[in-house]
């Protein structure tokens, strides 16, 4: 790889040699990577006209508060770095983090935007980054504890979620009890019914709702009749509570909604969704029994908030995990892209189309299964 593909355009707004010159070296050790779809610029100072692309870092003891505004309005992302605490500035959303970065953090900030991380998911690393960090064999940061610190979020239960096995094994994701009963009684073992109402709220309608509650009772006493089933019921976290489920998965939306403490108080377990490192920060914060990484590959099953994440990033996710919370992979995987996916060293693999849509089910269920033994 080059050691001036940075110098190819403007990275640095006004130009900044020496942060070139470090970043350029950082960017040099982290392998090769895509790049970001769109060039990023980290601005030193606000450029006359701010947009998309721009990355404006403000250092002053007094934020730019009514610029901040107008800047993310035009399209730029905003990085409020004027104390411990940094505030990242993206559209309507706003990312705290707390840390003690090293001098190089912008140029390895800049350097992991190269590599194609969104930019919360860039600083998360740049704040992790140390001085030095360039001469290891694989320079990515991998040690959880040098991570910043999120804040602003709900309170995290007192005691961590109950545990499940590290090894979580062949994981469909099904939509009926149907398919639960179906999938307990061919040998699996960990299963989530999700399953999808329409409206919300008062605005449910109550047949589905009864339909729903029906079926997560079902999918629970199905899991009760095999001593070692782990049943995970989607999103439904009250009907979870309700019918004394095993466990209960959640993607980041829901967390601001469900009763966290009440959920790890009644002894369930708790899975988290993640999309790259700083919804993998957020996760961590509620003491999870498992987090969820992906979408390893394009999936059709549900709108993403990220692009796919990719065997190599995977890889990097399970280590920085490793010994730390048990993980899953998870969106797009099947049969053929199953072994590259347990080669990363995830223990357990997700799959919703590769068993609802298996020609013959039962031969498909055998064919993963055999994956995890080998």
């Amino acid at each position: 790889m080059s050691g001036s593909f940075l110098r190819e355009r403007e990275v640095f707004y006004p130009p900044a040699d020496e942060l070139l010159e470090a970043a350029e070296r950082i960017r040099a050790r982290l392998g090769d990577w895509p790049r970001a779809s769109q060039p990023v610029r980290i601005c030193l100072a606000p450029p006359p006209q701010p947009g998309p692309g721009d990355v404006i870092v403000v250092t002053d003891v007094q934020p730019h508060a009514a610029d901040t505004a107008r800047w993310v309005a035009a399209g730029a992302t905003v990085l409020d770095a004027s104390a411990r605490a940094m505030r990242l500035h993206q559209g309507d959303a706003v990312r705290t983090l707390e840390a003690a970065p090293c001098d190089d953090w912008i140029a390895a900030f800049a350097a992991f935007l190269d590599c194609g991380c969104a930019p919360h998911d860039a600083l998360c690393l740049a704040l992790a980054w140390r001085q030095g960090d360039e001469h290891a064999q694989d320079p990515w940061p991998c040690d959880v504890s040098r991570f910043p610190r999120v804040l602003g979020l709900p309170d995290a239960p007192v005691q961590p979620f109950a545990a499940c096995p590290a090894a979580l094994g062949l994981y469909p994701v099904v939509p009926t009890a149907d398919w639960i009963e179906r999938l307990l009684a061919l040998g699996v073992r960990t299963v989530q019914l999700r399953r999808k109402v329409d409206g919300a709220g008062d605005a449910a309608d109550p047949r589905a709702l009864a339909v729903l509650r029906a079926d997560v009772r079902r999918a629970v006493a199905a899991g009760r009749r095999y001593d070692d089933a782990r049943v995970f019921i989607n999103d439904h976290w009250q009907l979870a509570l309700d019918e004394g489920a095993y466990g209960v998965h959640l993607g980041q939306e829901d967390l601001s909604r469900a009763d966290i403490g009440a959920l790890a108080h009644a002894g369930l377990r708790l899975g988290l969704s993640s999309h790259g490192y700083y919804e993998i920060l957020v996760a961590l914060h509620f003491k999870p029994s498992y987090i969820a990484l992906g979408a390893v590959f394009p999936t059709t099953t549900k709108a993403m908030p990220s692009v796919p994440q990719g065997l190599a990033r995977l890889a990097r996710y399970v280590r920085l995990l490793d010994g730390v919370v048990p993980c899953v992979a998870i969106g797009g995987i099947d049969l053929q892209t199953l072994d590259d996916v347990l080669a990363t060293g995830v223990r357990g693999a997700a799959l919703v189309r590769a068993v609802t849509q298996a020609h013959d089910v039962e031969k498909a269920i055998f064919a993963l299964q055999r994956g995890f033994i080998r």
